[in-house]
């Protein structure tokens, strides 16, 4: 399973990751730098250090799990 996280700063300096499971591929960096900046902007989020005041990353992470059948 793939998943976009969004990384971003908040006002304590520590890291704030928004997860979003099978995003639209190929994924359009423009838009979603556009989307962060606009969750910084309209403070969309508060978290348990306050307000998200930058964004930092983005990246797509591709998880794959098998199972194993035990005998």
């Amino acid at each position: 399973m793939k998943r976009l996280e969004l990384i971003f700063e908040n006002e304590m300096g520590k890291n704030v990751t928004l997860s979003l499971d099978n995003p639209v591929e190929p994924v359009d960096p423009i838009a979603i730098s556009a989307a962060m900046d606009d969750i910084v902007t309209e403070n969309a989020f508060i978290t348990n250090g306050g307000e998200i005041v930058a964004k930092k990353a983005a990246r797509v992470v591709d998880r794959t799990v098998e199972d194993i059948e035990l005998a």
